[in-house]
């Protein structure tokens, strides 16, 4: 499986970059505001919150939990793979959605991927930038964490869609599903904390170089010499040459820019 080691070396970057400004980053002093304030948040309320959740609820649950939400961001996926004129992708992800959602017990198991049917995540940032904006500044959301001004149009969308939230008329039904992909979101990001604190020098820094060479590798996009960091090196001298700089963030905890990631490092 590639698409971790692209991870791997965006932070193996990050953590070797020197703190200060970036060019990709011109909001940085309100991003580091946004980004203490999800720190405390993160420290105080959804850490917490996600370990209760951890400790109360057994593994298969919480699988289960995943597995569902998965299968409804694989719908999500399946419309911005339309809009791109994926075909290949488009129809994977109807074969995934229709098995998971049959006979994976409305995508409680997750059948399609021991089928081979690999999972193709994309939002509607990847299709802003499929049709031609990919360069685009750093952006630290309130308690959803590391994004892009490209990005963050549609994090509201892509948030409400894959919780299940619409699923729901009741107001309360809507807000407990959105609550609980929250926490099951969270909850995957534990064991992070330590190392994102031990590695990091500086972990706005570290969070934001890590993301944004995540996205820019993920994107197939090199930003012009003069937007480039100068302590920055060349993640393709990281990532092995067989390794689609295009390839689906498939890795736990999946990226996702609609995931809460208030404190830890951007999958």
């Amino acid at each position: 499986m590639k698409q971790p080691l692209i991870l791997v070396a965006c932070c193996a970057l990050a953590a070797c970059a020197s703190p200060g400004g970036h060019p990709q980053d011109p909001l940085e002093p309100m991003n580091r505001a946004v980004f203490s304030f999800n720190d405390k948040a993160d420290q105080y309320v959804l850490k917490p919150v996600a370990e209760g959740y951890r400790y109360i609820t057994p593994q298969p649950v919480r699988t289960a939990v995943g597995n569902v939400f998965d299968n409804l961001r694989d719908v999500y996926s399946l419309a911005n793979h339309a809009l791109q004129l994926e075909g290949k992708k488009t129809a994977t992800d109807v074969l995934r959605v229709s098995i998971n959602s049959t006979f994976g017990l409305f995508g409680l198991i997750d059948l399609a991927t021991p089928m081979g049917l690999p999972s193709y995540k994309a939002t509607l940032g990847d299709t802003f930038a499929h049709y031609g904006w990919q360069q685009s500044s750093y952006l630290v959301l309130p308690i959803l964490g590391p994004s892009t001004i490209r990005d963050g149009t549609g994090v509201g969308l892509s948030f409400g869609y894959s919780s299940g939230s619409w699923v729901f008329q009741e107001n309360r039904d809507a807000a407990a599903a959105t609550i609980l992909y929250g926490v099951a979101s969270r909850e995957k990001l534990l064991g992070l904390d330590e190392t994102f604190s031990e590695a990091a020098l500086d972990r706005y820094s570290y969070m934001r170089d890590g993301y944004l060479q995540y996205r820019n590798a993920r994107l197939g996009f090199t930003p012009p010499a003069s937007q480039q960091n100068p302590d920055d090196d060349n993640i393709d001298d990281l990532v092995p040459e067989d390794t689609p700089a295009s390839a689906p963030a498939a890795a736990a905890p999946q990226a996702d820019a609609s995931a809460p990631v208030a404190a830890a490092p951007a999958p």
